[in-house]
């Protein structure tokens, strides 16, 4: 985090005390809350492609739940690796639950799963992006100030 100390509350009041840090304090809080709002973006992107991953999953538990008991099909051990097998119980799935955990489910809970991890994923997202646009506005705010300490001292050198 930039500062502990502080009034603390919000941009508002980081503004006032931004005025009065030195160019290299500036600097130290600019770099540093540029490099939370990278991390942020890092975490929002792995979120997206999580959503998405169970998005998949989700529609693909539903095209399993049309297809006949009996019926051949391709099943995915990797994502690049598939083998050829026969469908035997399209009501019971086995759900990933992470770190290499299979649940045996029905075809009802695990489409439940999915969506709750979606909306888990999603409630994640805004979160992070609340959070994520009070970082990039203090960045901003420090860049500002950065910029017009520099521009006063530039002049007197």
């Amino acid at each position: 985090m930039a500062s502990s100390r502080g009034s603390g509350s919000g941009v508002g009041g980081l503004g006032a005390e931004m005025e009065r840090m030195s160019v290299e304090q500036l600097k130290a809080v600019k770099e540093q809350t540029d490099l939370e709002v990278n991390l942020l973006q890092d975490s929002l992107n792995n979120i997206r492609t999580a959503t998405s991953r169970l998005e998949i999953a989700s529609s693909a538990l539903r095209d399993l739940s049309l297809r006949p008991q009996g019926q051949k099909m391709l099943v995915p051990l990797t994502a690049s690796l598939y083998v050829p097998g026969t469908l035997d119980d399209a009501d019971r799935v086995l759900v990933d639950v992470g770190t290499g955990y299979f649940v045996e489910k029905t075809m009802t809970e695990g489409k439940e799963y999915c969506e709750r991890k979606i909306n888990l994923l999603k409630s994640n997202f805004d979160q992070l992006v609340e959070v994520a646009s009070k970082k990039k506005s203090i960045a901003d705010e420090a860049g500002a100030i950065l910029h017009s300490k520099l521009k006063q001292l530039s002049p007197a050198s």
